[in-house]
């Protein structure tokens, strides 16, 4: 078994579909984590309404969950596995108590049906970064760039709180991260070249979660624009 695990992780063919595969495991692992913890803790009104009532509450799960994703971001080639598996576990449960509000704002119905849509697109996007001829690594700058754009105007918006302008932003930003979700898989699969016939075993794991984190994060995105979309569609 060792020595198949070996084989493959000295084949950079065999170790590129093993990655993807770990990639897509550990990410699906996440999200099926924050949606336990948001199911549960919306189902039960007293933790809701200690949490909701709490603003300190709230805004220490946000400061916890910017730290993570910083030191998962900056510190992973020097993090041990478990420390990279424990830290992306625990970002996935501060990330499902955020998301337990919005059980809070939209029905049962909206959230499903956005969830699956998001799954969906977000699925055809991995499809075609994995089986498309053209390099997308020429889109970096321009996501990037575009990212702040959307992260300005949201800014902005927050304090002018134009409706329209918001539903704007909720297109755009579905698109940017659609867009992000395919570089994002493209860059995995030429990150996994570079290391040619000499990654390991503690390598392939972290890079791994480093993967399935940058994938979580469009997800999450996705899902959270169209939500707003379909929840406006849906009080209409």
């Amino acid at each position: 078994m060792a020595q198949n695990k070996q084989t493959v992780l000295n084949n950079v063919v065999a170790r590129e579909r093993s990655i993807v595969k770990s990639v897509y495991l550990w990410m699906t692992a996440g999200l099926g984590l924050t949606g336990v913890v948001a199911f549960f803790l919306a189902s039960n009104p007293s933790l809701m309404r200690a949490l909701v009532g709490n603003g300190m509450g709230l805004l220490l799960v946000i400061i916890c969950e910017f730290a993570l994703v910083f030191y998962l971001s900056s510190r992973i080639e020097k993090m041990s596995q478990s420390s990279a598996i424990g830290a992306f576990l625990a970002y996935s449960v501060l990330t499902g108590i955020m998301l337990s509000t919005l059980f809070a704002v939209y029905t049962g119905a909206v959230i499903y049906k956005t969830f699956l849509t998001t799954a969906l697109m977000f699925a055809g996007m991995s499809v075609y970064a994995m089986s498309t001829t053209r390099d997308l690594s020429g889109l970096g700058y321009y996501l990037r760039m575009s990212l702040w754009g959307l992260i300005i105007a949201s800014l902005m918006n927050f304090f002018f709180r134009s409706s329209g302008f918001e539903y704007i932003l909720s297109f755009l930003g579905v698109g940017l991260f659609l867009g992000l979700t395919a570089y994002d898989t493209q860059r995995l699969v030429k990150m996994n070249d570079q290391y040619g016939s000499s990654m390991d075993e503690d390598t392939f794991t972290k890079m791994s979660i480093l993967g399935a984190l940058s994938l979580y994060l469009n997800f999450l995105n996705i899902f959270l624009f169209l939500l707003r979309i379909f929840g406006r569609s849906s009080s209409r």
